[in-house]
């Protein structure tokens, strides 16, 4: 098979892995390991360029991988002003009518007669105990996105022209595979997220909640769902106008990012219309009601609307047999049933008024008709 063939492989092996990934950390890492396996290389890494931070984060690294170099990286960035070339290379020759051709460089530096630049990336090689580096720029919208960068072993071939200008090939590759992940995800997140204040949405919530319940009923994790009513809204659109409403809702969508945000891993979201909640797996649920609290006086002081009703269920209170999403929240409703019918400030718990509690026996009961309450829909 010529080598002609065998690029053209490989270059469809990297689209159909990237294609097949399910999540940007998948496509990073697809598109890392195909361009290092395409080129022969020992190691890859795919970086982000962060201009509003004026650094180089990486995004991913495949391969032999050094001690200090991990797969998904948390914390391993580098200032631009150390990789003069992400900017001087685009831009003035790039911009200035080149194209954004991949380059190489070598551990033994300008000395070897491969090397664009000589500057860290040398003392990365040599550190690292790698020989040369391709390092190709990746383009998307017409703006540098980032780069990719695949080294060999000290020892190895050095990477040449035809190296470097198949890199370029293949980086125009990622950059269609990244650029498909992010519409992806942009969709995704469209599909799971309020348009008005960014919060999740009740397709979101009845998602987590049914993972959630599984997740009790297998392993007795701790689910808690706090259900919340925005006092005053209508008032607020009838005599100021569905603008100010609008900014009270995005104004207490941000009251309950916060509380949620004292709850790890909680998801805040907004049911629709007036109706909020926060959904919890794992933490007390006193340490719940604790910020549901919270939660209730901090919307009390807003400047616009009456306060929240709110309710809590946890499936570590006394509520009976937990088996179903509908029915947890069907508990935690009719909390907030109960919270606003006494207008309490503060949360009402399902389960928490002994054995006849009353917050259980509405839940529990057959769903009243429509026009008495509102909101115990079949839906629920």
């Amino acid at each position: 098979m010529g080598g002609d063939d065998v690029r053209l492989r490989a270059v469809v092996g990297l689209a159909q892995g990237m294609a097949a990934a399910h999540a940007p950390r998948e496509s990073w890492r697809a598109a890392a390991a195909g361009a290092c396996r395409a080129l022969g290389g020992s190691f890859a890494a795919l970086s982000v360029w962060e201009r509003e931070l004026g650094r180089l984060r990486v995004l991913a690294n495949v391969g032999e991988r050094a001690q200090d170099e991990e797969e998904f990286p948390e914390d391993e960035a580098y200032p631009v002003h150390q990789f003069p070339e992400i900017t001087e290379f685009l831009h003035e020759r790039w911009v200035g009518g080149g194209g954004p051709n991949a380059w190489v460089e070598t551990a033994a530096g300008p000395a070897a007669g491969h090397a664009e630049y000589c500057h860290q990336r040398v003392a990365a090689l040599r550190r690292r105990g790698r020989g040369c580096c391709v390092v190709a720029p990746i383009v998307m919208h017409g703006r540098a996105w980032g780069e990719l960068y695949v080294a060999r072993p000290a020892g190895a071939p050095v990477f040449d022209r035809a190296d470097a200008d198949f890199a370029t090939v293949l980086a125009s590759v990622v950059a269609a595979g990244i650029a498909q992940t992010e519409r992806l995800e942009e969709a995704r997140r469209l599909a799971f997220t309020d348009a008005l204040t960014g919060l999740a949405n009740r397709r979101a919530v009845d998602m987590r909640l049914d993972e959630a319940i599984e997740r009790h009923r297998a392993e007795g994790v701790v689910v808690s769902l706090v259900v919340c009513d925005l006092n005053g809204l209508k008032r607020v659109n009838d005599t100021r106008g569905h603008a100010v409403g609008d900014r009270l809702l995005e104004r207490f969508g941000s009251v309950l990012s916060l509380c949620g945000a004292m709850l790890p891993g909680t998801l805040a979201a907004r049911l629709g219309g007036d109706e909020f909640c926060l959904l919890a797996v794992g933490p007390a649920a006193d340490e719940v009601v604790r910020v549901a609290d919270e939660l209730c006086r901090r919307a009390g002081e807003l400047e616009l609307g009456e306060g929240v009703a709110c309710g809590v269920a946890s499936t570590e209170d006394p509520l009976g047999p937990v088996r179903s999403a509908r029915r947890l929240f069907r508990l935690a409703d009719a909390a907030q049933y109960r919270a606003k019918a006494v207008r309490s400030a503060k949360p009402v718990v399902a389960g928490r008024e002994g054995p006849d509690d009353p917050v259980v026996r509405l839940a529990d009961a057959p769903p009243p008709a429509a026009a008495e309450r509102r909101r115990f829909r079949g839906r629920r």
